[in-house]
């Protein structure tokens, strides 16, 4: 199964304050590291502060968006960057999330939803397209 690691961000993150933290850096470099000789970590990236960018706010009548600019509200609410992890069990990823280096952070586990989740709840002709844009994106990923 694959998991989405969202990471929180901090004040400092939040204020793309990253000086005198490269020990922070390399304890997770070597933290990567060894998710990626595991065979866990399929990506992972951390992501600018909320100050660049934008949220978008669609009516519930479809009508339209509303474009909101950042920075947002408070820092704990804010994802400051993610991993996606293939793992064979939700207790398998809570055990390599405890080995991470955080500290005073608040990170979150999902599971990502696979066609397998919607069988039986959508129709065929929905998950035929979902497996060919699946199809297409892969593909495209081998590319390049």
């Amino acid at each position: 199964m694959r998991v989405m690691v969202l990471v929180h961000a901090t004040e400092d993150s939040e204020q793309g304050n990253y000086a005198g933290r490269v020990g922070e850096f390399e304890a997770m470099g070597k933290y990567n590291e060894e998710l990626v000789k595991a065979g866990v970590m399929l990506a992972g990236e951390g992501i600018e502060p909320s100050s660049g960018g934008k949220r978008l706010d669609f009516a519930a009548d479809g009508s339209g968006s509303r474009v909101i600019d950042g920075p947002f509200a408070e820092a704990k609410e804010i994802i400051g960057g993610f991993w996606i992890w293939q793992v064979s069990s939700m207790e398998e990823a809570v055990e390599w999330l405890r080995r991470a280096p955080f500290r005073g952070q608040t990170v979150e586990l999902r599971r990502i939803l696979e066609p397998a989740d919607f069988e039986g709840l959508l129709p065929p002709e929905v998950m035929e397209n979902e497996a060919r844009l699946r199809a297409q994106t892969a593909a495209t990923d081998t590319e390049g």
